[in-house]
């Protein structure tokens, strides 16, 4: 289901492969994205360009990965369309997740950080 680019140092873009991010999608989303983290990659761009609905089971899943990250790692957000931005200031998710336009300026951030 989802798709994965590795880029150096544990860096990885992923994309959930859905359209909705929900209940129905979200727990096989958890548990590919949880493998890749699992394999070592511990820094993890959520490209949600192609996600244009998510609901809480999808904020979930998210929060389930940056737990699973912990602090040896970290997981930033890109591609937010306007319903799955607002959801995501709703549960405020927008001060837990920093957010980039799309991949390209996440990767340039976050790589930054290293």
């Amino acid at each position: 289901m989802i798709k994965a680019e590795t880029h150096r140092n544990g860096l990885c873009v992923v994309s959930p492969g859905v359209e909705r991010l929900t209940a129905a999608t979200a727990v096989v989303f958890k548990e590919e994205a949880g493998r890749l983290i699992d394999a070592g990659h511990d820094r993890l761009i959520i490209d949600l360009t192609d996600v244009s609905f998510i609901d809480s089971s999808g904020i979930a899943a998210l929060v389930g990965l940056l737990k699973r990250v912990g602090n040896r790692g970290e997981i930033v957000v890109c591609g937010l369309a306007s319903s799955v931005a607002q959801m995501f200031r709703i549960t405020r998710m927008d001060r837990v997740f920093p957010s980039y336009p799309d991949s390209a300026a996440a990767l340039v951030a976050v790589e930054a950080q290293a």
